[in-house]
């Protein structure tokens, strides 16, 4: 969709990265490191301040204190850290618990270690996880579970009660829960993001995968984090030491440095949810309908009101005829389900936003 964007000079409101500037500051403090020297190895697990800082900063919003020692390891990007922990742990003929509409990364890292992909499918408005269906899956075949909230691509949070469910479900169990929190920080409307590291039952049994990138607007520099248990960092590791070794140098420095002031990462959740607001009120008397969007940049819109056609036809329609791209929602499941939803990404300039609205707004049935 991006070249398909790129080919007709279309806004790209569908490839979820920010279309503005990131701090000068930090790009500066690489800088700094770079020309302090900086440019060789860190250890292997990362450098030992950014580690110090991810331990502080998971303690100060969920309460409990990995060991930067043995519990958090930097990585080359989020999708690295979810190939890793899967390749990892994840072995032949195991079984993996997915939720669709689903990021891409997760099957293709299951499929290569000879194991099986086992889907459950969510849906349009709610995208509720229906927990009695989700004991079905289970069986002594279930090496893992992943989850991802605030979830791309639909926008929605686990609840305090997804997570009980969950608590519950998994006790007694030798499972794996590989937690995808990228979007930790972009969290709406007062909500509290409900991450695994705050429950017992299960932070003992998680990795928990995050991402610098989409923290500090900088997704092309690939940096982010996964902590858990000692005894799964220790098989992580095993596999991160030989997959990539050690994330870029210079770039754990600065982020740790940048990090040092809270304001960096608290402050997303208002700045994003103003995004999110002027797309949506702009939408509000349109055709489309809109999603309830609690975290994330994305926001999901439903075309039924304006066309039968499926959301693939309908995207490259709207990219070709209208100069608006959007990602059509049924590439997200491996069954294809469309139900008639694009995904757009409001981590846009405040111009940009303004056009996207008056383009949707102009499209009739």
């Amino acid at each position: 969709m991006s070249a398909l964007a790129a080919e007709h000079q279309a806004l790209n409101m569908g490839q979820g990265f920010p279309g503005f500037a990131m701090d000068q500051s930090l790009i500066d403090r690489v800088h700094h490191y770079m020309s302090a020297g900086y440019n060789q190895y860190s250890p292997m697990a990362g450098v030992p301040a950014l580690r110090d800082r991810v331990s502080q900063i998971i303690q100060a919003q969920h309460g409990h204190c990995y060991d930067p020692a043995t519990e958090i390891t930097i990585t080359a990007g989020a999708t690295q850290a979810i190939f890793t922990a899967i390749s990892a742990l994840v072995h032949e003929d195991d079984e993996v618990i997915l939720f669709a509409p689903a990021y891409d990364c997760y099957a293709p890292a299951i499929e290569l270690q000879g194991a099986k992909c086992v889907w459950m499918n969510l849906h349009w408005p709610d995208y509720q996880i229906e927990w009695d269906h989700f004991k079905k899956l289970i069986n002594h075949k279930t090496r893992m579970v992943i989850i991802n909230s605030p979830h791309n691509p639909s926008g929605r949070m686990m609840s305090h009660h997804d997570m009980e469910q969950l608590t519950h479900l998994l006790d007694g169990s030798d499972i794996v829960l590989l937690s995808d929190e990228v979007y930790e920080h972009l969290v709406f409307d007062d909500q509290t993001h409900c991450s695994a590291s705050r429950y017992p039952g299960l932070r003992d049994r998680s990795l928990i995968v995050g991402s610098f990138g989409k923290t500090l607007h900088c997704t092309g520099w690939k940096t982010g984090y996964i902590a858990g248990p000692e005894k799964l960092m220790t098989e992580f590791r095993k596999v991160h030491q030989y997959n990539v070794f050690v994330a870029n140098t210079p770039i754990q420095y600065a982020i740790a440095d940048h990090l040092e002031d809270p304001n960096t990462y608290l402050g997303l959740s208002a700045f994003y949810q103003a995004k999110r607001d002027r797309f949506c009120d702009g939408l509000r008397d349109s055709a489309w309908n809109l999603m309830d969007c609690q975290g994330t940049y994305f926001q999901n819109l439903q075309y039924t009101n304006l066309s039968s056609t499926g959301d693939i036809e309908f995207a490259q329609h709207l990219t070709i005829a209208h100069k608006i791209t959007a990602i059509p929602c049924s590439v997200f499941y491996p069954d294809h389900c469309d139900e008639q939803v694009l995904r757009f990404c409001f981590a846009k300039t405040d111009a940009d936003i303004d056009k996207a609205i008056q383009l949707l707004n102009a499209i009739q049935p």
